[in-house]
């Protein structure tokens, strides 16, 4: 009995000890295990760029994808090995990375309760004192909320479905033509969502021709990124039902840790990542998913 109480008395001692001390160790080791659970980068500006309707096997490694192969290599890049898709048909999917749901949307037609009231990013963003905004190849001007224009397709634009006044609703001017995308990166918006129209995202066109097109267009961006704090992404919204909804996703920045990354990750999980980067609320389902914590530098 005397021994347990000496036990007990030493082991009060130690423990006052270390709580009037500042610098104890104890403390010092609890709150570096918080800061590494939860402590994200904060780029400066997010490029995300969404490809269509190919899964993993058909990008990674194939002779017609020179440049997205090339820049999964890079000493900037992290491939994602296990990245999937939730869904088919396309739209839905846009859905889910621009909101964590797909707003009960189960094909490509216009959604017939749209504009939605539900949370997103654009919103989460705009709220924050951040900013958002779509640039999409074709679209005829900004603000235009048709089914298609030419080689656009409404479909693959999520913010479209949210333009308005009510709750969580964004103004027009979140939703540009790609020609609006500013030479000047620095006038990026925080986030921005890039998408090629049908005959350069895979959906119409070859493989080929869109790997063509990001490098083109894109990799000034992604080069400039690299030295000014700046993060890209480039995923892709399933693919076409095959291959298990198993998509390329690509991060490359300078705050990235190159090689390649075997988490499970998917729509979700990208956008609760960005949310968390920004110490914003989250949408739909990211609630319920962790962020990508492990690539970073």
């Amino acid at each position: 009995m005397k021994t347990s109480l000496s036990k007990l008395f030493l082991l009060a001692v130690f423990f006052v000890a270390c709580n009037k001390n500042e610098n104890s160790s104890l403390p010092a080791i609890v709150q570096s295990t918080q800061n590494a659970t939860t402590s994200l980068p904060q780029p400066k500006h997010i490029v995300i760029v969404i490809e269509e309707n190919h899964g993993y096997e058909q990008i990674i490694g194939s002779a017609s994808a020179p440049y997205i192969n090339a820049l999964a290599r890079n000493s900037y890049s992290v491939l994602f090995t296990k990245s999937y898709a939730v869904t088919h048909p396309s739209q839905a999917n846009y859905l889910h990375l621009f909101s964590g749901s797909s707003q009960g949307v189960t094909n490509d037609a216009v959604p017939i309760n749209e504009p939605f009231t539900t949370a997103n990013l654009a919103k989460q963003l705009i709220k924050a004192g951040k900013s958002f905004a779509t640039f999409s190849q074709g679209l005829p001007y900004t603000g235009y909320n048709g089914k298609t224009w030419g080689a656009y397709a409404r479909k693959h634009n999520p913010v479209t479905n949210w333009m308005g006044n009510g709750t969580n609703q964004v103004p027009g001017t979140t939703n540009k033509p790609f020609a609006a995308f500013p030479s000047d990166f620095n006038k990026l918006p925080t986030v921005s969502f890039v998408i090629p129209n049908l005959n350069n995202d895979m959906h119409d066109g070859s493989i080929n021709r869109a790997d063509n097109w990001l490098k083109v267009h894109l990799d000034d961006y992604i080069q400039w990124a690299k030295r000014n704090n700046s993060l890209f992404i480039l995923t892709f919204d399933e693919d076409d039902d095959k291959h298990n909804n198993h998509i390329v996703t690509i991060f490359c920045g300078p705050m990235v840790r190159s090689g390649k990354d075997t988490i499970e990750i998917n729509h979700h999980t990208v956008l609760r990542t960005i949310e968390d980067m920004y110490g914003l609320p989250y949408a739909g389902n990211a609630a319920t998913v962790k962020p990508i914590t492990n690539c970073w530098k």
